[in-house]
């Protein structure tokens, strides 16, 4: 047997040394690649500074927060952000996805944090003041969206001639005031704030449909259960009570899902 010489023990220090310092170093934090339709007021929009904000956008920043992670937010539009989960390219999307039964077959989500309805928009000058009034006219949604669902499945009753869709309300809205559609179909609180100072257009009707929004993800993704734990600890504090004030300028009603703490959404 060969004792070890001065010249190996050094080595063998020296990778002992290496060792030691790269376990010592601190762990990167992880980082979750987020999907939104980035525009969609006032969920996740950029303001004046060309800063990405909005009610969404400080959620899932607390969430990655609390869970000692950090964001990377991707812009997708809307229709785009179901497959994104699905293959993979993202963790989870935000854009006030709303929790239905069909998309509950194919996705995943979180526990409820907003209640919504669908709405009405029109221009002021047209007089317009429901859905009954646009048998013969054009309807706008954006694409794959409950609005356009919702459409689809009225448009005999309504008597639509046709329904225009997009890809995020500002085109929509363009198209509205340029009188290529009549009115437009879409989430009653990005409406309602999107048309608060702006005279010349009007949320004319809630259309009462009885939704709720979430965090989307891959069907029965690990990394659903550590979000949903978030979100009731967020509940609980108050945080999310809080982000509606500040969206919102309105305390949230003790009844709605932004307080009350609910199981994740199964399929039925």
């Amino acid at each position: 047997m060969s004792f070890p010489t001065r010249r190996a023990f050094a080595s063998l220090a020296a990778v002992a040394t290496v060792a030691l310092s790269i376990h010592s170093l601190p762990a990167q934090a992880a980082e979750f690649s987020v999907g939104a339709n980035i525009g969609n007021v006032p969920w996740e929009f950029q303001d004046a500074s060309g800063a990405t904000v909005g009610f969404e956008i400080d959620l899932v920043n607390e969430i990655a927060s609390r869970l000692d992670s950090t964001v990377k937010f991707e812009n997708i539009p809307f229709n785009g952000l179901f497959s994104a989960v699905q293959s993979g390219r993202i963790d989870m999307a935000v854009s006030s996805i709303t929790i239905t039964e069909k998309r509950l077959e194919s996705v995943s989500f979180a526990q409820p944090y907003y209640d919504s309805d669908q709405s009405l928009t029109a221009t002021a000058a047209s007089g317009i003041t429901s859905l009954d009034e646009l048998k013969g006219k054009t309807i706008g949604v954006d694409t794959g969206s409950t609005g356009d669902i919702y459409a689809q499945e009225n448009a005999e009753k309504y008597g639509f001639a046709s329904i225009s869709r997009y890809e995020g309300l500002a085109p929509a809205m363009l198209d509205l005031q340029a009188g290529r559609i009549e009115g437009y179909i879409s989430d009653i609180p990005a409406l309602q704030y999107y048309t608060k100072d702006k005279p010349e257009l009007k949320v004319v009707q809630r259309i009462e449909t009885g939704e709720k929004y979430s965090i989307m993800f891959a069907k029965d993704a690990e990394l659903l259960t550590k979000v949903n734990d978030v979100l009731t600890t967020l509940k609980n504090e108050g945080f999310i009570a809080g982000l509606h004030e500040k969206w919102f300028g309105a305390k949230p009603e003790d009844t709605t899902s932004t307080v009350m703490v609910t199981d994740i959404p199964m399929l039925k």
